[in-house]
């Protein structure tokens, strides 16, 4: 089956769905995929001016650490939350 994730806004506030999981009942989820893009933002902010930097001495360590927030941070957080 799959995963369809789509952002949606409603009332000013972006939220991501994705439909097509079987975490729950509804096979829905809403305030997983949000926070877990939230979590995502803030994560990158911070990595990737570092992870830059990092780049320009050593390159493989300066790519692990831009990728983080996409390979570690979103999935652990939206897969946490079942909703």
């Amino acid at each position: 089956m799959a995963i369809n994730n789509v952002t949606a806004r409603r009332r000013g506030f972006p939220s991501c769905v994705q439909c097509g999981t079987r975490s729950n009942p509804c096979r829905c989820k809403v305030v997983g995929p949000t926070l877990g893009f939230l979590a995502f933002a803030v994560a990158a902010v911070v990595e990737w001016p570092l992870g830059a930097v990092v780049y320009l001495f050593k390159k493989m360590k300066g790519r692990r650490i831009m990728g983080h927030p996409a390979r570690v941070v979103y999935p652990r957080v939206s897969h946490a939350i079942p909703i």
